[in-house]
């Protein structure tokens, strides 16, 4: 094997970013040979070893692949002889080599290289093991490993280890996680920080949590990315609490927190929605002087907004030095999540004015905002977007898509959406199951539901309220009662108050206000607010005054300044002709000073959204639209409709 090698037509393809990088190393030199013009680049193994390397940081495939072509045309140069140093030098060549092509080149090459490699060692394995994990091909890089323990010349080493951990990332993968630990104690690795630390990292994203705390217990040494690790799995696995209990312990001894442990503990504040302990770490950036770091604004516009301090999260944006897509979507969520509908379209209008680049993730924030009230023709609009920009694809952005069509109206467009997508996740179902719920066709969602169990996606929490929600509005009592005795019994999922206020809900509209009543003082858990509303407002439906009384009694201990019980009753009496009753009512409600709240309606008309509220003359054509009113009552009387004592003036109101 040559100890350099002298090449001419790789120098073009050298970029001119990589003689700044071998410059320092002082060992690549141009010669101009007498018998040619053109200029020859001697290299050494190392020289080669580097260049290859940043080939396949840097994307340089064709810079590579040449390197490569060029031994193939001579491959005496790689083809070591008996020298010890020989063979050492051509294995760093071809492992350089490997490392190209696993980083931007194609599996079949990669394999290919492998196959012809004259002589391999621990690290030729290692880079077969992370390129095919790398692109998602766990099964074949666990063989490649398996048949490097086989081979009896190459042993493992702990880079293998942490490579194969860092794959481990799902719940399925657990087994795995557990033999690669028993490895780890059998070829006495635990001593290992950074295999420690990649078991910590795995059984965390597996769900393993208590083995993840027991190796961070029994390691002998830890470094800031151990407690990193320990506090950001508990974060994932949305155990806050303790993740601010760890953190503040790590302040308290030798190891300081960097930058990614600052972010776990503020994504904790955010779960938690803690906004003490939110500050108090923002004070800590502050004093670290990093609080200015991109990442850090962003967790901290979102702890702010999750907190709701939405004026705290703007000055945060407004203040920012560099802003990228994730300040944008974070800003753009927050502005959504804490009722400021309107300022978030306006703003990713602004942002769509301005040139900034759009992601689907943005895409997907601004669709949540839409509501009833809200512009379908704007939604259209963001739709059109998603298609130029090929957000199809999209599941986000589809979903999102779904539940705006369905609460603006569409659910015919919400149906294309789903039915246009390739990939469907429970959310995708979900979303569509709510549609039909919400528009009232349960046959529809209920067949959806049992698409979904065949497609095999296991419902979620949300599946089984949107469900509960379509049995409510067409009268499948038994049906209903069935889904929530599966949610428990079948998919162990425990209930939440939104789900008994729908059984409730769903109880109470069949005329079954007894067993409603019944079956709230039989739940597992204190009544809240959600399931008294749910009875008195079916009491208001069906006119029921006793049970209604009990229930707004009820209600009134939960929420004491709620215009909600008294004015139900108040319906309530006045559908039954208690007129007494009514008056006693709306005098209490006086007295204790509850306002009631204005009703608002609203319609769309040439893409703007026109809102009313009762006795409203503020709408320039309001006087126009009272006249039309007054017209269709008469066409009304002349058709013999009797409205029950209400005269045109009260129609107005």
């Amino acid at each position: 094997m040559k100890s350099q090698w002298i090449f001419t037509s790789l120098i073009p393809q050298i970029p001119s970013c990589f003689s700044s990088i071998l410059s320092p190393f002082k060992t690549p030199k141009l010669y101009q040979f007498p018998s040619s013009n053109l200029p020859k680049l001697v290299l050494n193994h190392l020289d080669l070893s580097l260049l290859l390397s940043l080939s396949g940081k840097q994307g340089f495939f064709l810079l590579g692949s040449s390197i490569h072509a060029s031994f193939v045309k001579n491959p005496e140069n790689l083809y070591p002889i008996e020298d010890f140093k020989d063979s050492n030098n051509a294995i760093v060549v071809w492992n350089s080599l490997l490392g190209m092509y696993s980083r931007c080149g194609t599996l079949t090459d990669l394999t290919k290289l492998f196959d012809e490699m004259p002589i391999r060692d621990t690290i030729s394995w290692n880079t077969m093991v992370s390129g095919f994990l790398r692109n998602g091909k766990f099964d074949e890089g666990f063989s490649y490993f398996k048949q490097m323990r086989k081979s009896g010349i190459c042993w493992f080493d702990q880079a293998t280890l942490t490579t194969i951990l860092s794959a481990c990332d799902r719940v399925e993968f657990y087994h795995v996680v557990k033999m690669m630990h028993g490895l780890v104690f059998s070829n006495e690795y635990e001593k290992e920080i950074s295999v420690g630390n990649s078991l910590i990292t795995s059984y965390f994203r597996c769900g393993c949590l208590s083995s993840g705390r027991q190796v961070f217990d029994e390691m002998f040494e830890r470094n800031v990315i151990t407690w990193t690790a320990m506090i950001s799995g508990l974060v994932q696995n949305e155990l806050y609490e303790k993740s601010l209990e760890l953190f503040n312990q790590m302040r308290s001894g030798p190891v300081c927190p960097n930058s990614l442990t600052y972010l776990s503990s503020l994504m904790a504040c955010s779960g938690l929605q803690a906004l003490t302990g939110g500050r108090q770490i923002h004070s800590l950036l502050w004093k670290l002087g990093i609080q200015s770091e991109v990442c850090i604004e962003s967790s901290l516009m979102d702890m702010y907004s999750k907190c709701g301090q939405v004026t705290d999260a703007w000055k945060i944006f407004e203040s920012a030095q560099d802003l990228d897509e994730v300040s944008m979507t974070v800003i753009l969520m927050g502005l959504a999540q804490n009722g400021f509908e309107e300022e978030a379209k306006r703003f990713f209008m602004k942002m769509f004015e301005s040139g900034i680049e759009i992601d689907p993730n943005m895409l997907s924030a601004v669709l949540g905002v839409f509501s009833e009230d809200t512009s379908l023709s704007l939604g259209k609009q963001i739709h059109s977007l998603s298609i130029k920009r090929n957000f199809g694809f999209n599941s986000y952005v589809n979903n999102g898509l779904i539940n705006m069509y369905s609460k603006c109206g569409d659910l015919e467009e919400s149906a294309k959406v789903f039915s246009r997508m390739s990939q469907r996740n429970s959310i995708s179902w979900n979303s569509m199951i709510a549609a039909f719920a919400r528009h009232g066709d349960g046959c529809r969602a209920l067949q959806l539901y049992e698409e979904m169990r065949s497609d095999g996606i296991a419902p979620t929490d949300v599946t089984f309220l949107s469900l509960l929600h379509a049995c409510s509005h067409v009268g499948l009592v038994e049906k209903g009662m069935e889904l929530l005795k599966s949610m428990t019994d079948v998919y162990g999922i425990i209930p939440r108050a939104e789900h008994y206020a729908c059984v409730v809900d769903m109880l109470g509209r069949a005329g079954l206000l007894n067993e409603a009543k019944t079956f709230i003082q039989g739940l597992p858990v204190k009544a809240d607010v959600l399931v008294w509303q749910a009875l008195l407002g079916t009491c208001s439906i069906r006119g029921d005054s006793k049970i209604g009384k009990y229930a707004a009694n009820q209600l009134i201990l939960e929420t004491p300044e709620s215009p909600v019980p008294y004015v139900s009753m108040a319906n309530i009496y006045s559908s039954r002709g208690k007129w007494k009753e009514r008056a006693r009512t709306i005098k209490i409600m006086k007295e204790i000073g509850v306002s009631k709240e204005i009703g608002i309606s609203w319609i769309e008309t040439e893409k703007k959204v026109h809102s009313f509220v009762v006795q409203d003359r503020m709408h320039p054509q309001a006087e126009l639209m009272y006249g039309i009113l007054e017209e269709l009552l008469k066409l009304m009387l002349e058709e013999g409709y009797v409205p029950g004592n209400v005269t045109p003036t009260e129609c107005q109101t």
